[in-house]
């Protein structure tokens, strides 16, 4: 046998329950049967219930040990967290079932997130834990949700709605394709310290860690000089010194983008779409930023058919009905003038599984 090490994830089956092994791979359905609660069909005619309950991205050991506590007494000790911070309880025993969502809700955990709801919000690290944010994460989440609760305890949505949140240009979210995607927006180059730029930072690293080539030598002062016009605000630079901060109170804030998703149903998967170029930041709840969301949820809700994504609504109706509708100020930051090499690529590039087999032969 090899030697055991920590290398690497653990063996996923090493996890599973006696019921999920047995049926790996010969499950036959799944159906909602409430919000949050579905229940899965094996070939054996074995059912497992999951109940999902809306997790968040930062946890306490608290929070861990109460869920561990809850699987302990429900579930046989099986539970399982979701790609989108949600929780899920699998139930073996129907019994079990609504004695284990009679104490969720009792302790105040939200159940749903399935069917045509909005699901849980996935973001970045925000202020927390990233050096080159524009804006919060967790708190503009916590935020956004608590106003649209409702939305995701119930199944009134005409089709799933996923948010997502990335707080820089960076985008180690999934805001390039969500359903309403929140970015967060620097408008300004890093500031750079010639003082402390050749003190603190090795300069031609600090020169080739541009994508854009924006950073130039200034051998005047032994530093460095930013050109505005090229700048993307990336924050590499002050990844590789801390004398260039990008940060700035002031003038940092968060841009709504619509329209994108990743299914292939229906329609192709799409890039999300700018809507809103710039609201401020305004912790501790964002105000702004909220009510800019529900705004655009709510005309979504009222004005979809069955089935149709915020996406497919907007291409139906148009994108000049869709800032009609909305309310949004059309600016002139809503057209594309990007030149570069491939910036045609979002309109031609392949995106999906889907095509169709051409013939030529005669």
């Amino acid at each position: 046998m090899p030697a055991k090490t920590d290398i690497g994830p653990p063996y996923f089956k090493d996890f599973m329950s006696d019921l999920v092994k047995k049926n790996y791979g010969q499950w036959l359905y799944h159906e909602i049967e409430k919000p949050g609660v579905m229940v899965h069909v094996a070939e054996s005619g074995d059912k497992l219930w999951s109940v999902r309950v809306g997790g968040a991205r930062l946890i306490c050991t608290d929070r861990v040990r109460d869920y561990c506590e809850l699987a302990d007494e429900f579930c046989g000790g099986h539970f399982r967290f979701t790609s989108r911070h949600n929780v899920e309880f699998l139930v073996e025993d129907q019994a079990k079932l609504q004695p284990l969502i009679d104490k969720l809700t009792a302790k105040g955990y939200p159940i749903g997130g399935t069917g045509c709801s909005i699901t849980s919000i996935v973001h970045t690290q925000g202020w927390v834990h990233c050096h080159t944010p524009a804006t919060d994460a967790s708190g503009v989440v916590k935020s956004v949700m608590d106003e649209l609760i409702d939305y995701f305890k119930g199944m009134k949505l005409p089709a799933q709605l996923r948010i997502a949140l990335a707080c820089c240009l960076n985008m180690c979210g999934a805001v390039h394709c969500s359903d309403i995607a929140i970015l967060g927006m620097h408008r300004l180059p890093p500031k750079v310290d010639p003082e402390k730029v050749p003190k603190m930072c090795e300069v031609p690293s600090t020169i080739g860690s541009c994508p854009t080539a924006a950073i130039k030598p200034d051998p005047k002062t032994k530093s460095v000089k930013v050109n505005g016009e090229r700048c993307m605000y990336c924050g590499n630079c002050y990844t590789m010194c801390p004398a260039m901060p990008l940060a700035d109170s002031e003038n940092d804030g968060i841009s709504l983008w619509v329209g994108g998703k990743v299914s292939s149903a229906r329609t192709a998967p799409r890039f999300s779409k700018l809507a809103v170029p710039y609201l401020p930041n305004n912790p501790p709840r964002w105000p702004e930023t909220v009510e800019a969301i529900k705004n655009i949820v709510e005309k979504y809700a009222a004005g979809a058919k069955r089935y149709e994504r915020v996406g497919d609504w907007i291409e139906r109706i148009g994108w000049e009905k869709f800032f009609e509708v909305t309310g949004i100020e059309f600016t002139d930051k809503h057209i594309d003038d990007f030149g570069e090499a491939g910036s045609y690529g979002i309109t031609t590039l392949r995106r999906t599984t889907m095509f169709k087999f051409t013939s030529h032969i005669k």
